[in-house]
């Protein structure tokens, strides 16, 4: 069984600061030497590395505390104490920091490899050797380290795509997502097949999708369960998946064109993504009818484009590729206007409580 971690509760400290020494030159020949107490060792910090090579929070699944260490106390002969060490988080590519009990995020960690310090450790404290005075030779004072910083997070996995597709069990996502890309989902005639989210890369600029105005470009494309009615309300595999959407440029409503109540498809997944986050709705979209080959999809077709004649509305098969040129056109398309666009591509909100689950199958 796969699994998928898409969310987690951890809870991350950085070091305390060590403590400034109180000490004093005690030499054979220098009997009432000065002070010689040595400052106290920086904490650790809480470092994040967003890695590209990591998919999904799993290696959150088992550990949920993480502390840096605290820096080493001061010693004599002006001896500093030892920093502390680093506590290194990793995390994959769209990964956003929110507090677990309003929700609000605190940290988007982006796309990009690098890291970030998010709790600095506590400094450490003085040790005598710095409240020598001309008035007091011989101090005892000395200071404590500073504390580190503690706090519980909420790390969520939202991935990033250009375009996602949505659509009913069995309507085609993950065939066209194998077409198009070098990803492998499994694939099957029965529903429910894909269990948690696909992600693949549509090159324009090699194989048989080369465009000679678009050579280079890349297309991430996003493929997540099946939706089925009421899916905004809980039912199904989808709605845990929903969130990873909504960053995506633009949406394809993928609709088999041999179901029998195909002509009301788009509307039940309208609704459907209206009620989760209206703002899902606003986003770029095109229709796209499937498994075009079986016999009567034409004339289904035909019916679809007559229904929802405002709507770019195209028809493919991936069995037999007709059309499957004109989509990945349509495909960059849509992502070059998003781009133009920089609200297109702008987050949408996920509803509170919407999260339900971060593991498929």
């Amino acid at each position: 069984m796969q699994k998928f971690a898409d969310e987690a509760i951890i809870e991350v400290s950085s070091g305390t600061g060590g403590n400034g020494c109180v000490a004093f030159r005690r030499e054979k020949f220098v009997p009432k030497g000065g002070p010689s107490g040595g400052d106290g060792g920086r904490g650790g910090d809480v470092v994040f590395e967003v890695r590209r090579n990591l998919r999904t929070l799993a290696h959150l699944r088992y550990k949920h505390r993480f502390y840096a260490e605290n820096g080493r106390d001061g010693e004599g002969r002006e001896r500093n104490g030892r920093r502390g060490d680093d506590v290194r988080i990793p995390l994959p590519p769209g990964t956003v920091l929110k507090d677990p009990d309003t929700d609000a995020v605190i940290k988007d960690c982006g796309l990009r490899e690098g890291s970030f310090i998010f709790l600095p450790g506590g400094n450490g404290g003085w040790g005598n050797v710095h409240f020598k005075s001309p008035v007091n030779q011989a101090p005892r004072k000395a200071l404590p380290g500073k504390p580190g910083k503690f706090r519980r997070l909420k790390v969520e996995l939202q991935i990033m795509a250009d375009v996602a597709l949505v659509g009913f069990p069995n309507a085609g996502k993950s065939s066209l997502l194998d077409k198009y890309t070098n990803a492998r989902p499994k694939i099957a005639p029965y529903p429910f097949t894909t269990k948690i989210p696909n992600l693949g890369v549509l090159s324009l600029g090699s194989g048989p999708w080369t465009f000679p105005h678009r050579d280079g470009r890349d297309i991430v494309m996003a493929d997540i369960p099946g939706l089925i009615e009421g899916a905004s309300q809980g039912a199904g595999l989808g709605i845990r998946f929903l969130k990873h959407i909504s960053r995506a440029s633009a949406l394809v409503f993928l609709i088999d064109l041999s179901d029998p109540g195909f002509l009301g498809a788009f509307d039940t997944l309208y609704r459907e993504l209206e009620a989760f986050s209206p703002p899902l709705v606003k986003k770029r979209r095109l229709i796209c009818g499937s498994k075009r080959d079986l016999e009567g999809t034409e004339k289904a077709l035909a019916q679809l484009r007559a229904r929802y004649a405002d709507e770019r509305v195209l028809g493919i098969s991936v069995f037999s590729g007709t059309g499957l040129q004109e989509l990945a056109l349509e495909l960059a398309a849509l992502t070059e206007a998003a781009e133009a666009d920089p609200a297109a591509t702008a987050e949408t909100e996920t509803p509170a409580g919407a999260d339900g689950g971060g593991e498929g199958g």
